[in-house]
């Protein structure tokens, strides 16, 4: 199973691996949604949707089944910056 976006919990961060260009609004991309940005899950709205992220500085609020397509790689929660 891929590990997205979607799998993070609050205040997880991962980096971006893979986002499939076709299926993905050309905004997030302009935003910094792009493979080796990090992400971080600041808030999630009611019943888990929409998702409010920091990527790599710009806030954003992306949809589940968007999320749902943005791979990611968890960072560990200790790791020296």
């Amino acid at each position: 199973m891929k590990t997205t976006i979607a799998h993070l919990r609050r205040g997880e961060k991962g980096v971006i691996t893979h986002i499939p260009i076709d299926r993905i609004p050309i905004k997030l991309f302009e935003m910094g949604c792009l493979p080796g940005n990090e992400v971080e899950l600041l808030q999630l709205a009611p019943f888990k949707d929409p998702l409010y992220l920091n990527i790599n500085g710009s806030f954003l609020s992306i949809r589940r089944e968007t999320a749902l397509l943005i791979e990611i790689e968890k960072l560990e929660e200790n790791r020296a910056l």
